[in-house]
């Protein structure tokens, strides 16, 4: 609901042509999506006392999981290079982030998800399974789905940190290493200060988001009890809390503008 009212705040107002509001509204759309692929099946499984699920629809909701999920890490990418177009080249942003070049990067982020996703799908799909066919997780995964495979699984464990794990680990090595060296640090220490407050709350979003995925998706395909705990942070409530932290980031930037000179209100909004 809260991703949902973002939307439509977003879209009935003059916020969407902002880029920063532009790039919020998809994101806002991504994670209302991907966790209506897994929030109702829970809650439904909570309640029912045999919990079923069949092998298309496991496969399916594997799919988009994983769609979306990339979706959701090139999204947070591009909301950073907006950020740091807006610190560190505030005279040119409206002319570097045009509507133009923020629809095309929204086009990549989409397909870019697809291009993980129908990889996975493509190794899954023709598996051979035997033995029990259940799986001790609130969602279908790969590594539980990898679990109940009647082959060797080392390469095709390989394959899934290559296109999840190491998706996820490179981007947030870059988002990390953008803030920190070049975004924040070649500013003197007011102007480092505001910057650092403008990107802290992406900073948080990103962590919470990212750490979850790498202690996942980074290691060789073996299932932990720990897992659903981890799991349950980047499929329902990093998606819950992403646009109260980014409404509020934006709340913020705006009452700071309004105490700078022109260029400063350029520069952090």
């Amino acid at each position: 609901m809260g991703n949902f009212l973002i939307m439509i705040s977003i879209r009935w107002s003059l916020l969407i042509d902002q880029p920063m509001y532009f790039f919020l509204n998809y994101l806002s759309l991504s994670d209302l999506c991907y966790t209506s692929t897994v929030t109702p099946k829970l809650m439904i499984d909570l309640l029912a006392e045999r919990k079923t699920i069949s092998y298309s629809n496991f496969m399916t909701q594997l799919f988009i999981l994983h769609f979306l999920g990339a979706i959701e890490i090139f999204i947070l990418t591009g909301m950073a290079y907006d950020r740091y177009v807006a610190i560190c080249k505030p005279l040119h942003y409206t002319i570097i982030m045009s509507r133009a070049k923020c629809k095309t990067i929204i086009i990549a982020c989409c397909t870019g998800g697809l291009i993980p996703s129908a990889s996975h799908g493509a190794s899954f799909i023709f598996l051979p399974f035997c033995g029990p066919s259940e799986i001790d997780h609130y969602f279908c995964d790969v590594y539980p789905l990898l679990k109940l495979a009647c082959m060797d699984i080392y390469r095709i464990g390989l394959l899934v940190v290559v296109n999840s794990g190491l998706i996820a680990l490179v981007t947030f090595v870059i988002l990390m290493t953008s803030y920190f060296l070049h975004t924040i640090r070649d500013y003197p220490a007011e102007s480092c200060t505001k910057a650092l407050s403008t990107c802290s709350f992406h900073i948080t979003i990103v962590v919470l988001f990212f750490m979850p995925v790498l202690f996942i998706y980074i290691r060789p395909a073996e299932t932990f009890p720990e897992d659903k705990v981890f799991t349950f942070f980047y499929t329902i409530i990093a998606p819950m809390f992403n646009p109260l932290i980014y409404l509020y980031i934006e709340k913020l930037g705006d009452k700071e503008c309004c105490e700078e000179s022109v260029v400063s209100s350029i520069a952090f909004l």
